[in-house]
This record gives C-alpha cells, sequence and structure tokens, in this order.
C-alpha cells in the first residue's frame, strides 16, 4: 500500500494467556492500531488463547539484559559464571548447554566487553522481557502455546512474543525438529 510518508510507527504492548495459562506478552510497532490488534487477537483465538487487558500480565515480566553463552561442558560453566558475576552480572542460569547471564539493559555492554576481552564470545545479546515466575504446561499446551508464539511472531507488526510458559524438554525438542 502507498503510503503519503508521514504514518508514524506506534509501539504498542499486547499481553495475553496462551493455552495452559502462560502468560504471553507481545511487543508490536504498527502504522494501525486497529489492523495490528484486530490480527493478534485472532491469532490468540486461533490458538486456543486469548488477548488480555492491559496489565494482566506486565507485571510479571521485567526488563534484563541477558547474554547467552554456548556451553560445552559444565566445569566450564561454573567458572564463566562466576567470572559473570564478577565483571556485573545479577545472576546465571545454565539450561541444555547454554549459559544464560542476566544484568540490567544499562551494564549489558560493559558485561559484554568484559566477556569478550577475556575470550570469551557470546552466541546472544539482547535487551529481553524475562518473567519473574514460570508456569508448568503439559504436552499439548506446550505444543499449542509454541505453535501460538510463532504465529504471533508472525504477524508483520510484532517485534517479538515473550512467555513465561515452561516447556518440557521433550516437546521443545520435537517442536524444534518439526518446525
Amino acid at each position: 500500500e502507498g503510503g503519503d510518508g508521514d504514518e508514524k510507527l506506534e509501539e504498542i504492548v499486547y499481553e495475553g494467556y496462551g493455552p495452559g495459562g502462560g502468560a504471553i506478552l507481545i511487543q508490536a510497532a504498527t502504522t494501525n492500531r486497529n489492523r495490528t490488534a484486530a490480527d493478534v487477537r485472532s491469532t490468540f483465538a486461533k490458538g486456543g488463547g486469548n488477548l488480555g487487558e492491559s496489565g494482566c500480565v506486565a507485571w510479571n515480566f521485567e526488563t534484563r539484559g541477558v547474554i547467552a553463552l554456548a556451553i560445552k561442558n559444565e566445569s566450564r560453566a561454573d567458572e564463566l559464571g562466576l567470572m559473570a558475576i564478577d565483571a556485573g552480572a545479577d545472576d546465571v542460569k545454565l539450561e541444555d548447554g547454554l549459559l544464560e547471564i542476566y544484568t540490567t539493559p544499562e551494564e549489558l555492554m560493559a558485561l559484554r566487553q568484559a566477556l569478550e576481552s577475556a575470550g570469551v564470545v557470546a552466541a546472544s545479546t539482547e535487551i529481553s522481557m524475562v518473567p519473574k515466575s514460570t508456569v508448568a504446561l503439559g504436552d499439548m499446551e506446550a505444543e499449542q502455546t509454541l505453535k501460538l508464539l510463532d504465529n504471533l511472531e508472525d504477524l508483520a507488526d510484532v517485534q517479538k512474543a515473550y512467555t513465561n510458559a515452561d516447556f518440557p524438554p521433550e516437546v521443545l525438542q520435537k517442536y524444534q525438529e518439526t518446525s
């Protein structure tokens, strides 16, 4: 569609729940708030979830800087975790060969530089919305929620979808192999 060039991009946060009750927080940028809201609402409905009121899940997420490192052995993870904490990290978590290092958004780049100067290369560095608490999902709800998140992120105006759903590892594995 041909715009007249003065369409203003607006950032909007949508909140809702996926199948099984996992909270979903969506960051979108749009020139047409009504179209985006309709797309998001429809995607939630088709995916077995529902769009909620503003503020219904945002309280459960906090903005954090996250650095992910691919880890081959656990003793190296402990060493890197301690190094990260010495360099100013708030928290570290090792899961499935990925060491996630958490910090404030303001400290993210300084922490990454400290790790890089020690020869550690990050798999990813981002500002993320991290859930304060998670909700464990059964296999079926987990699969439906993964599909819903993908469909939400496929929408043109959606930048990123975050969830506090805790997925069973075997469901994640199977989902990644088939998608």
